[in-house]
């Protein structure tokens, strides 16, 4: 996939003639470990944030009962990254929305490695596209 580049007022990506706000990655898990432990998920989403190179402000993760799934997002200067967790499904759904030079590619390695899903798909959206 071709990284999106600055444009001059740097806050906007652009691929070829296509202007846009934002990227957003939406991502499902399947198989996936650590589901319903939140202390893993921040650190998993700590390292991914830390790979695209994105500015982490703040994390908040709920843990659920009975089945122990695990809602959170970490809001970043450059928009976020949230999850929801199925444990009882094994299935989790994420999100990477990022802007500016930010690339929200990398952080896929990071989740793969750490998350080791039985699959993973991702689809990609261009927020704001002027």
């Amino acid at each position: 996939m071709e990284n999106a580049t600055l444009t001059q007022n740097g806050f906007c990506g652009q691929r070829g003639q296509i202007k846009f706000a934002g990227i957003h990655l939406i991502i499902e898990l399947w198989q996936a470990q650590h589901m319903t432990d939140p202390s893993s998920i921040r650190a998993i989403m700590i390292e991914a944030i830390e790979a695209c190179g994105a500015t982490l402000l703040s994390i908040d993760l709920h843990v659920f009962s009975p089945n122990g799934g695990v809602s959170g997002v970490a809001v970043l200067q450059e928009s976020h990254i949230s999850i929801h967790t199925w444990p009882e499904y094994e299935y989790a759904a994420m999100d990477v929305f990022v802007c500016g030079t930010v690339d929200p590619y990398l952080a896929l390695p990071v989740l793969r490695e750490r998350f080791q899903p039985g699959s993973m798909q991702v689809v990609e959206v261009k927020r704001g596209i002027f």
